[in-house]
């Protein structure tokens, strides 16, 4: 397994989190739940320090390596100012109460205020 961190610092693109979460929405996370060998995708945020960009596990070095959309690099006008690769060295998850991390997230919290 593979796990690749992407991070864009937007104080030079004009977008911030905010104007991003209408397209994570409409249109990224549909797109992404139907990548070949990505097990779980995490978009993330840091507005104080103007950062936006995701975790993204893995099956395979090869489900890794390949093209992905760069729709979100068209949106924000240049690719990631860092991007990070790590062999995994081990998964769980943690007892909890949500039967379905998708449709969570402040993309969503103008759609559910539980979100």
């Amino acid at each position: 397994m593979k796990a690749v961190i992407a991070w864009w610092d937007l104080a030079q693109s004009g977008r911030d989190a905010a104007s991003l979460r209408a397209f994570l929405r409409d249109e990224a996370v549909a797109r992404f739940a139907q990548v070949q060998g990505l097990r779980l995708k995490v978009w993330m945020s840091d507005e104080p320090t103007a950062r936006w960009g995701a975790v993204f596990l893995w099956e395979s070095a090869e489900a890794a390596g390949q093209r992905l959309p760069q729709r979100a690099a068209e949106i924000i006008g240049y690719p990631p100012t860092e991007v990070h690769v790590f062999d995994v060295e081990a998964v769980t998850e943690g007892r909890h109460g949500t039967p379905d991390l998708a449709g969570l997230g402040l993309a969503y919290a103008e759609r559910s205020p539980a979100a």
